[in-house]
């Protein structure tokens, strides 16, 4: 029996309602479809889920993209963005809480992570911000996705920022740890306080000969290491972090992590496809869609004053800080706090 017809007497009687109504008043089933969805995210313990059931793979753009599906393929879609150094399991707990509010759950594996590959080897591993979010349009081109919530932390939160920012149209509402994301090389230029120079320390690293090869050789240890900076309270086993580790043994990884950090201050080039949309980006532009941005009370990781970027949401905007001890990998740390903002975000 499907989910469809497996549902409480009240809320199945509360839906048949709904539809008569629709029907008398002509209401959309669209509209329809959003007053059944739960509004409500049910309380649900970190570690929950281990694992996606399947891991898809699809032709977009320059790659092809690895990603997990949960949900119905005709409910409204849900992006979910993960960053560097984790992986899609950061959304290993969301994405069933959203399939089961009523939502399809597209989790991909950036480039440079997973089982995502490029079709090409002559295709440079560019890790530049416009061009990782290039990818999850293509993506949803890919997959025949008009529009969607798009949701992300650490990258995967500028990839939303992006999106939402350059292509309003294709985005339905966001939700961002830790804000306004969108970087300008030319910002990037102005040193910073001492104190805050020493929290981009594995920065410098990467623009170092001697940073890449380190990385090379001891990526997992690294990697442990910024989460446990990233997320001082957050007490995960070795079998969570081996999980999203083994996404980083992708043959592209070290490449695409180099050439980001690289760019950003301007040690590496983009590509020259590329360059009208950073111009754009340089300029910070304003976001309309609706947006809630989130930040962990506990988050070691650099990151923005909320006040620093309120006005960068012109639209239908919410901040809410998530207390308890939750550090960077906000969406792995409190699931139930970030599915319930990319529900609310969706009804701004």
């Amino acid at each position: 029996m499907t989910g469809e017809f497996n549902l409480p007497r009240r809320r199945f009687m509360g839906v048949a309602a709904l539809a008569v109504a629709a029907a008398q008043f002509g209401i959309g089933r669209a509209a329809l479809a959003k007053s059944a969805r739960e509004t409500s995210i049910p309380a649900t313990a970190p570690g929950t889920n281990t694992f996606f059931a399947e891991i898809k793979q699809v032709n977009a753009g320059v790659l092809n993209i690895g990603y997990a599906e949960v949900g119905r393929r005709d409910a409204p879609v849900v992006i979910l963005l993960h960053g560097w150094p984790y992986d899609i399991h950061t959304y290993v707990d969301v994405a069933p809480l959203l399939a089961k509010a009523g939502y399809r759950v597209i989790v991909p594996y950036l480039r440079g992570y997973g089982t995502t590959r490029f079709l090409s080897a002559d295709t440079p591993r560019n890790g530049q911000q416009a061009a990782i979010a290039a990818d999850i349009v293509a993506l949803m081109d890919a997959l025949g996705l008009d529009k969607a919530v798009v949701a992300g932390c650490d990258w995967g939160a500028r990839t939303a920022n992006i999106i939402a920012a350059l292509w309003p149209e294709r985005c339905k509402a966001m939700v961002s740890v830790s804000g306004y994301l969108i970087g300008s090389r030319e910002a990037n230029r102005m040193p910073l306080p001492p104190k805050a120079e020493l929290a981009w320390w594995y920065q410098f690293y990467f623009a170092t000969e001697r940073g890449r090869a380190g990385y090379e050789q001891h990526r997992n240890d690294f990697a442990r290491l910024i989460w446990q900076l990233a997320s001082p309270k957050w007490e995960f086993d070795d079998a969570t972090f081996a999980r999203s580790a083994a996404a980083l043994e992708n043959p592209d990884h070290v490449d695409i992590t180099i050439h980001n950090y690289r760019w950003r201050i301007s040690l590496a080039d983009g590509e020259r496809e590329f360059d009208e949309l950073e111009d754009r980006l340089a300029s910070l532009p304003v976001i309309t869609v609706p947006t809630i941005t989130l930040e962990g009370d506990a988050n070691g990781a650099p990151h923005p004053d909320p006040a620093a970027y309120a006005k960068k949401f012109s639209g239908k905007y919410e901040h809410r800080l998530i207390t308890g001890g939750i550090g960077h990998n906000l969406p792995q740390e409190a699931p139930q706090a970030f599915a319930q903002a990319v529900v609310d975000a969706d009804r701004l």
